[in-house]
């Protein structure tokens, strides 16, 4: 199985930002070729076509079953296990995403958690907790959205993300307007003289 010049571009691209996105150079390069090719591959198709052992394929499939990345698929008289990609490249965005927070942020504000459960001992632990209370604020409220947004189905999102868009173009268009009202430049944030919260 040879692979077209734009398709081999892509694979190996996609290899390397693999290891950025949670999984290693073969496994991403594998996700790839899957995710483009139109009909499923068997293990040893994509050992050929990426030129990887055997070995390396299986574990490498092994590991995008446990994303829940692709299907396994048998054909009629074929006794050989061949795969897909699991969905459209939103249902495929959208796993990725949930298994990273899974794997990532769920831990994460788990530990958090119990961090803040304890009582400070000192003013030094007191203040670390008040910043890992607001460390875990932001994650939970990640996490929420992220829920919210797992929710959605791809029309939906889509909408949501080009409104996200036109969002910035209006706070632009304020901050604009403001500007003007002001007699400020726009581009020019004014300073800010921090605050310091005052315990008792």
């Amino acid at each position: 199985m040879k692979l077209s010049n734009q398709a081999q571009a892509f694979v190996l691209h996609f290899g390397e930002m693999g290891s950025r996105w949670g999984f290693n150079r073969t496994v991403g390069q594998m996700f790839a070729l899957l995710t483009i090719h139109s009909e499923p591959l068997n293990a040893d198709q994509l050992a050929e076509a990426l030129k990887i052992s055997r070995g390396n394929v299986s574990m490498g499939l092994k590991e995008l079953q446990a994303w829940r990345l692709i299907e396994l698929h048998h054909q009629p008289g074929d006794r050989k296990d061949y795969f897909t990609a699991a969905g459209s490249i939103w249902d495929l965005a959208r796993t990725v995403f949930e298994e990273r927070r899974k794997r990532e942020l769920d831990p994460t504000l788990t530990l958090l958690r119990q961090l803040l459960l304890s009582d400070p001992r000192d003013e030094q632990e007191a203040q670390a907790q008040e910043k890992i209370q607001e460390v875990y604020s932001l994650l939970e409220m990640l996490d929420q959205f992220a829920n919210t947004l797992s929710k959605l189905d791809h029309k939906d999102l889509h909408k949501l993300m080009k409104l996200g868009s036109g969002l910035n173009k209006l706070l632009d268009m304020k901050a604009s307007v403001k500007a003007k009202t002001t007699g400020k430049s726009a581009t020019t944030p004014t300073a800010q003289k921090p605050t310091r919260n005052k315990t008792k």
